[in-house]
């Protein structure tokens, strides 16, 4: 089929990735497709790493930073240094998710995940300095998301001292992320390690900043890591590899602050298409403001 001008072959759609839900490839595609407006923004200029899923979410993935040889040449790379690559590779070929065919591109070989840097490459691949500065708030059993949202609005209300707006979306499993937009700054990652310890003095019956799994249970881990340059965080829009086609999905404060069971931030492929109806793109904020951190 031609989409915006590129052809692509796209094969076995009726292939079945999330058996317990029935949801299948072509299924992905098409919603791939139609979230792509609200998505393609927040893929622009980020080196895209992708988790594949051939099989279904059932039968084992793989991680995929480098560009296959199979790639389209329409297909945008850079070339960018992977010192510390498991396949000892100094520098690897990436691909930017910047358009519609790309995207269809990524959805036919099973690319369920999309994880991308919170920095950008400018238009010859030279790497930029962090424009967003995030925050993985993961609970410990048996804390939930609904334990994972009380912390969130602390948090909020700890950046809002430091003149920061922030804006949550759900991680698409058990968690929530919280954003900042910032003009570019190498200082992302210290600030996010000395406020997510800050939030854990204040509150050390709730919070763990340190990474040591076994202090998190029934806390919320603050996980101020994603900052490090080397590191991606799931994409807003993207599915998850879970039982059920489950997106990282954008929410309003409101709803954060009226989460009650985990359920009420769960969401699948279809209901996130009628809230991108509803609200347009909850999380465009990333994308405009460009906030100095203090």
């Amino acid at each position: 089929m031609r989409i915006d001008g590129r052809e692509l072959t796209l094969s076995n759609l009726d292939k079945v990735l999330y058996p317990e839900y029935g949801f299948t490839k072509g299924e992905v595609i098409d919603y791939y497709t139609r979230v792509a407006p609200v998505l393609l923004p927040h893929l622009a200029d980020r080196p895209a790493t992708r988790i594949r899923y051939p099989d279904g979410v059932d039968d084992g993935a793989f991680y995929e930073k480098n560009a296959p040889s199979h790639t389209p040449e329409w297909v945008r790379r850079v070339t960018l240094p992977t010192p510390s690559s498991t396949r000892g590779a100094s520098e690897t070929d990436f691909i930017v998710i910047d358009h519609l065919p790309t995207l269809v591109w990524c959805a036919n070989l099973a690319a369920l995940e999309l994880h991308v840097p919170q920095w950008r490459v400018g238009p010859r691949g030279g790497v930029h300095e962090p424009d967003l500065l995030v925050f993985d708030l993961d609970p410990g059993e048996p804390a939930t998301i609904v334990d994972a949202c009380g912390v969130a609005l602390m948090l909020r209300d700890l950046l809002d001292a430091d003149g920061l707006a922030s804006y949550p979306k759900t991680s698409g499993k058990k968690g929530l992320h919280l954003y900042v937009p910032v003009a570019e700054t190498s200082r992302t990652y210290d600030y996010a390690r000395k406020a997510a310890e800050r939030l854990e003095r204040d509150h050390p019956d709730l919070v763990v900043s340190q990474m040591a799994k076994r202090l998190r249970k029934g806390k919320i881990f603050v996980d101020w890591s994603q900052n490090n340059p080397a590191k991606t965080t799931v994409a807003p829009y993207s599915l998850r590899a879970a039982p059920w086609p489950t997106v990282s999905t954008p929410v309003t404060w409101a709803e954060v602050e009226e989460c009650r069971e985990p359920e009420d931030l769960r969401f699948v492929a279809d209901e996130v298409l009628d809230r991108v109806d509803e609200h347009g793109d909850l999380l465009r904020p990333l994308l405009t403001d460009r906030q100095k951190l203090p």
